[in-house]
């Protein structure tokens, strides 16, 4: 039996309270990285050994996104990763399955979202109550990379989703159902279940999460094509979310043009300090710098830093906003030069989470991970700006 410790759940701010799009600078990654930190936010003594992120939307399916991902949680680099292809079944069987330490991750880029578990020796016990794993592929990608959906929803309810709830032959009807339309789950249970943001992976756990919903704990069904998972739930677990309010999609243009290429010395170069969000202090005289110098411009030394963890808050020293066209760059766009809180140190980086032009000197903000770039097919991660208001501050519930 396993125990959920907490749970971590992320929206982007863009699109409606019903669907969520994924921002420019948002992938599987950054949306990974931004559900597993909530989830781990108020856990002081949380240790991770194994992390596990399903999705159907890896960016990298060769070369493999496992060192940004942990960059990017703060994790060491030599903890266990798996990246897994499915829905929202698949995660529900790697939730049910895993062992005390483990962190998995749903993400989904359409509609867009993300949540993360975390499996701790305390927490809401959760029990596997049946699977049945079929097939239907009436949504399918092989190795051409080309997608295809022979949508057929009688086909996919009659010989698919519902025949493998039947052969679950569940004693109970789920509570909340994962995986499939509001209008399709409401026929699977008692009552009007409650309605998810995403249909994929993350699914799985939203529905855990909306137990709080419904009362206690109880049944959650996840449904993909022909498969489904149930799992049971003793109580209402410990959720935190970072779900901003809804913002309706600016209009941007995106310039056609040559992609700046990839360097990938200057990639592994700058990973650690860029993706870590962390600044070289020197073995001298103990100054900061990011990025960091091979020689120090407080005392000269070339002896050597090492690396400093930064505060990820601060406030706007000053900005501005580009509209001039960048090729492969969505315009306009804000920049801010922010002061990093406790430290003297400025970072200069892109504003996200707000129209271009609507952050000002003084505002604050939190430093997130983002896809600055995608340099020859390759996603290049670094931290950008977002601004803090109310709508943005995650609440644990």
């Amino acid at each position: 039996m396993t125990r959920l410790t907490a749970l971590g759940t992320y929206l982007p701010v863009w699109g409606t309270d019903g669907a969520r799009a994924a921002g420019p600078d948002e992938d599987v990654v950054t949306m990974a990285v931004a559900a597993g930190r909530a989830a781990l936010a108020d856990l002081t003594d949380a240790v991770v050994t194994r992390v596990v992120l399903v999705s159907r939307d890896l960016p990298l399916l060769e070369g493999g996104n496992s060192a940004p991902l942990l960059a990017g949680l703060g994790l060491p680099d030599d903890v266990h990763t798996v990246e897994q292809i499915g829905g929202a079944p698949a995660l529900l069987d790697a939730l049910a399955e895993a062992d005390p330490g483990t962190l998995v991750i749903g993400a989904d880029l359409a509609p867009a979202g993300a949540a993360a578990a975390y499996l701790g020796a305390e927490g809401v016990e959760i029990s596997l109550t049946g699977r049945v794993v079929r097939s239907l592929p009436v949504r399918s990608r092989g190795e051409d990379g080309v997608r295809r959906n022979y949508e057929d929803p009688r086909l996919e309810s009659v010989r698919g989703g519902d025949k493998a709830v039947t052969l679950l032959d569940l004693d109970t009807k789920p509570v909340v159902v994962a995986g499939v339309p509001a209008k399709h789950a409401a026929t699977l249970t008692d009552g009007k279940p409650p309605a998810l943001p995403v249909v994929g992976a993350a699914a799985a756990l939203f529905a855990v999460a909306a137990l709080e919903y419904v009362g206690d704990g109880g049944l959650v069904l996840a449904v993909e094509q022909a498969s489904a998972t149930a799992v049971t739930v003793s109580a209402v677990p410990r959720v935190r979310r970072d779900e901003a309010t809804a913002i309706a999609v600016p209009r941007r243009t995106t310039t056609p043009g040559p992609d700046i290429a990839i360097s990938l010395a200057a990639y592994e170069r700058a990973f650690d300090s860029k993706l870590r969000w962390e600044a070289g202090r020197c073995d001298a005289c103990g100054a900061l710098a990011l990025p960091p110098r091979f020689r120090c411009l407080e005392c000269g030394s070339e002896t050597g830093w090492s690396l400093s963890p930064l505060p990820r808050a601060g406030e706007v020293y000053t900005t501005v906003t580009v509209h001039v066209p960048v090729p492969g760059l969505p315009t306009p766009y804000s920049l801010a030069i922010v002061q990093l809180d406790g430290v003297e140190v400025r970072a200069l980086v892109k504003v996200t989470g707000a129209p271009a032009g609507t952050t000002q000197i003084g505002d604050r903000g939190t430093l997130v991970l983002r896809r600055v770039a995608v340099r020859s097919g390759v996603p290049d991660y670094g931290y950008a700006l977002l601004p803090q208001t109310a709508a943005n501050e995650g609440e644990t519930r």
